[in-house]
């Protein structure tokens, strides 16, 4: 009897977690990987990163990969958001939701719904249609190459359309469906029928949200941001994703390849023959220096390593800077006397070559 009896207070006990476990709703700090003393910078890192790794893109051989990366993307929402993340602090999930479940799914469905008795047969989750769903939008973001090397956040206004009650009512979940008639005996006909649901009617209204978009050092030309659920909406399913693409404007100073910058300095005849020094400002404000003491022809380059864009993969290695000389020769002429100072100083054999530059001869 009393082993009965704390079989029975056990069953209790493990019903009472499970109900506080669907009631308590999902752990967004667990999902980021952040402690709930994490600050907002903290939380947009761990999103990024964990963005990459859940994305469904890459992990197509994961079943739940897109679910995951829903409930990333939920998890940025909330915990973002000062306002929202107090709430989810006090009451949890369903803190945030106007209605118990958030459009009357039944949180035991998926539990019980494995027992017929409880049920009256089996669950219906395979049985249910694919939720339809808004396209994405894709935006360019032009960033500058100081951006690229330092990192930054940008504030973007995006001017949302969501769905707000509306007077009247509307057909919804429209689906295709068999339909038999019974033509005389033993005859049938079967034909397809648009088969609709009344809905409540509801309309679009613009509203402003300001998206933080993080542009990380190194990025390249093409990489993608995606803000879950920001992009199209759909008036029967879920929005779209918004894809931010990042592309690079223009530098007056330097020019990107992979993560190698390239630039051009043009110097003096006089520092080209008799060597120099200079500064070149770099992209986060510090100075490169660059010495010469041997000539310096025109198109020479020299290289200077770990001055290039810093890997996207791993910040603490950089690209080289490759550096480029031109030659401004003085205009005007020179005096018979200049000239045979320069021919005594140089005492050069005449080397003309006459060649085709074109074929590399």
């Amino acid at each position: 009897m009393n082993t009965q009896i704390f079989l029975s207070f056990f069953s209790l006990i493990n019903l009472f977690l499970f109900i506080s476990q669907v009631f308590g709703g999902r752990d967004f700090y667990a999902i980021l990987g952040v402690s709930r003393s994490a600050s907002l910078n903290q939380i947009k890192k761990a999103y990024r990163k964990m963005a990459k790794e859940l994305h469904p893109d890459k992990n197509p051989d994961d079943p739940n990969a897109q679910d995951k990366f829903q409930d990333l993307g939920a998890a940025y929402e909330v915990l973002s958001d000062e306002e929202k993340r107090k709430t989810y602090d006090q009451y949890g999930e369903e803190g945030l939701k106007n209605d118990a479940f958030g459009g009357g799914n039944d949180p035991f469905a998926s539990f019980f719904g494995d027992f017929g008795f409880f049920t009256g047969g089996g669950g219906s989750r395979n049985g249910q249609r694919e939720i339809p769903r808004g396209g994405d939008i894709i935006m360019d973001l032009w960033v500058t190459l100081e951006e690229l090397y330092s990192g930054n956040f940008v504030e973007v206004v995006r001017n949302k359309p969501v769905t707000k009650p509306a007077k009247g009512t509307r057909q919804c979940n429209c689906r295709q469906e068999m339909v038999t008639r019974q033509l005389g005996p033993g005859r049938f006909q079967m034909t397809q029928q648009t088969i609709c649901d009344e809905c409540p009617n509801v309309k679009f209204v613009n509203e402003e949200k300001i998206l933080e978009i993080e542009i990380e050092q190194g990025m390249k030309d093409g990489q993608e941001q995606r803000f879950v659920a920001e992009g199209e909406p759909h008036i029967d399913g879920e929005p779209g994703d918004l894809r931010i693409r990042i592309q690079t404007l223009p530098h007056p100073l330097f020019e990107r390849r992979g993560d190698d910058l390239y630039t051009n300095i043009t110097i003096s005849l006089t520092d080209a023959l008799t060597g120099f020094t200079l500064e070149i400002p770099h992209l986060d404000g510090h100075k490169v220096e660059v010495t010469r003491d041997k000539i310096t022809f025109p198109g020479a380059r020299i290289r200077k390593k770990n001055e290039g864009m810093p890997n996207y993969e791993n910040n603490n290695l950089k690209g080289t800077l490759y550096i480029t000389f031109d030659v401004d020769f003085p205009k005007g002429e020179l005096t018979s006397e200049q000239k045979e100072k320069i021919k005594e100083i140089f005492k050069e054999d005449k080397k003309t070559k006459i060649y085709n530059g074109l074929r590399g001869y």
